[in-house]
């Protein structure tokens, strides 16, 4: 059960320390005072989803702490398992901080975890029946759901949908290799065309880069052999050449050396001169001797590069993409040549697997069937309890031929309200009150098979009122004498037979809103009761009518035990 419930920050309340008791406990206070903000607070102890809204405006961050005791056995043994049990065996605490960046902290007993770690251990905290849920009663596709918790198939489920899923994949697959023959045949000589001509290209890697360097090389082998031929013209010509003329230079001033030491030297670098000139013009002659330029050379490597251009152009930017898209080619042409041997025993394989998830859901048809019988026997008694002793409940089980999610079946809830009216969809009969009670009813039937621990309503009294209403109240004592219950309520009756009271109310200092939660006993409970009552103009007359109620609640609460 839920002992102690700390809330800080979160929307308009700063700060509330809310202490819970066992049996039925009442929520009540002026509309929009908070008390959806004390759902949401503990939907957030859940590991439901909140927003970052839920921020008190101004504050960096929210909290909300909640302590549990009395656990139940499949509680303490899931919190072993994740290793987060405490210190006091029969107890949890749960810490959740939101952010206003969006962030959220988890903790159990001080260990942090992940939200989806809350939301499975929330099935053994709390059951919160809110008022999305009436809504989902008048959807027939939902109804299943609700069957199929009562008749504890889970276990079944739990086996048939991972198979269920996996008939769907290899429907899909069985599907694309069943396409038809010509655009099969098709592809495998497209396929065929494009490997052909990629593995007779024998492309090499780095061919690419060496072909186009011989390229440069021999579109510019011409203006080399040019360049050269003209500079040894330059140092050769008989007449006018640099090496004719500087050597009648040297021959001319080798004679003044024995003139002048001066002169000497000057003839001396003159020979130099000459022997430089003669070096030069062999190293030209040799570097002329090593051009090799061959025109079928040439138009070899310019059709090779213009290959390899054509097929990136069609199967890649580069030689290592084409290759790569020549090996998802012969991967898929292999894949296509294999299709009818893949497709058999693709075949056999999802017959196989069909005639499993086929056995599993005609077992939960038999399950669901055997349980619409007792849901009905149930839920009836219940609604027998909540003045609504002349209603036909029919649970119906139709099984189809096609596999769903959840089986073969699908189910409905019929129900006829007043004598001699046909059964007829939930959606197309019942009121706002009573479908607040078949809910209701619903709720203690389901609740009873599972190991919550809390049970809260928010507003289950929509549409109701008056004799109902007192009926209502009585049936959530009765729960609140199995499991904790707690409900949020606008109805005197239901607030008056409440073993505790907790008053939300809404104030405002200065310019900041603020939320507190107090539980309230005598004058101050008789007063709340006045207001459900009569609203703002509480009157001692009213105030008599409250405390009349509170203790008329005291008196049926003594003869139902």
């Amino acid at each position: 059960m839920l002992s102690l419930l700390h809330i800080e920050n979160i929307a308009v309340i700063e700060r509330a320390d809310i202490e819970f008791e066992k049996g039925l406990t009442v929520l009540s206070g002026e509309t929009g005072a908070g008390k959806s903000i004390i759902i949401d607070s503990v939907g957030a102890i859940l590991g439901r989803r909140t927003s970052r809204d839920l921020v008190r405006a101004g504050a960096s961050k929210g909290f909300v702490s909640a302590i549990f005791t009395e656990l139940p056995p499949e509680l303490t043994e899931k919190l072993q398992e994740y290793g987060l049990d405490g210190e006091e065996a029969d107890s949890v605490h749960i810490q959740r901080q939101l952010s206003a960046d969006g962030k959220t902290v988890c903790r159990v007993n001080m260990k942090p975890v992940s939200v989806s770690v809350l939301r499975e251990l929330s099935p053994y905290l709390i059951n919160i029946h809110g008022q999305h849920d009436g809504q989902k009663l008048m959807d027939d596709d939902a109804h299943i759901e609700f069957l199929d918790s009562f008749a504890d198939i889970a276990p079944i489920l739990a086996e048939y949908q991972p198979l269920y899923h996996k008939l769907l994949t290899m429907k899909r697959q069985l599907n694309a290799l069943e396409r038809s023959e010509q655009e099969r045949l098709q592809r495998l000589d497209l396929l065929s065309f494009h490997l052909e001509e990629i593995e007779g290209a024998e492309l090499v890697d780095g061919e690419e880069e060496a072909l186009v360097a011989r390229k440069a090389y021999f579109d510019n082998a011409g203006h080399l052999a040019r360049t050269l031929e003209e500079a040894q013209e330059a140092l050769d010509d008989e007449e006018s050449g640099a090496c004719v003329l500087v050597e009648q230079v040297a021959n001319a001033l080798s004679d003044l050396s024995d003139i002048s030491d001066r002169l000497k030297s000057i003839g001396e670098r003159a020979e130099e001169a000459k022997y430089l000139l003669l070096e030069l013009r062999d190293t030209i002659a040799a570097e002329l001797g090593k051009i090799e330029f061959s025109p079928s050379e040439q138009e070899m490597v310019e059709s090779r590069l213009d290959e390899i251009y054509r097929l990136e152009q069609k199967y890649g930017g580069t030689i290592a993409e084409i290759k790569a898209y020549a090996a998802r080619s012969r991967a898929e042409l292999e894949q296509l040549q294999s299709a009818d041997e893949r497709r058999e025993e693709l075949k056999a394989s999802y017959k196989q697997f069909l005639a499993q998830a086929k056995e599993l859901a005609q077992e939960m048809s038999r399950c669901r069937r055997e349980a619409a019988k007792r849901l009905e026997a149930r839920i009836v008694d219940e609604l027998a309890d909540l003045d609504m002793n002349k209603v036909q409940l029919s649970i119906q089980v139709e099984t189809g031929t096609k596999l769903t999610t959840r089986g073969l079946d699908s189910v409905s809830f019929l129900i006829s309200v007043n004598p001699g009216e046909s059964l007829k969809s939930l959606s197309k009969v019942a009121s706002g009150g009573e479908l607040s009670r078949i809910m209701l009813a619903m709720k203690n039937v389901l609740t009873a098979r599972e190991a919550v621990g809390t049970l809260i309503f928010d507003e289950i009294d929509t549409g109701v009122s008056g004799r109902a209403a007192q009926k209502i109240a009585r049936k959530l004592v009765q729960i609140g004498t199995k499991k904790q219950t707690l409900c949020v309520t606008h109805l005197p009756q239901i607030a008056a037979m409440g073993d505790q009271h907790l008053l939300i109310c809404k104030s405002v200092q200065g310019e900041r809103t603020y939320t507190s939660v107090a539980p309230i006993v005598e004058d101050a409970r008789i007063d709340e009761i006045a207001r459900m009552l009569a609203g703002d103009q509480i009157t001692e007359k009213t105030r008599s009518n409250a405390k009349e109620l509170l203790e008329q609640a005291c008196l049926l609460k003594k003869e139902m035990i």
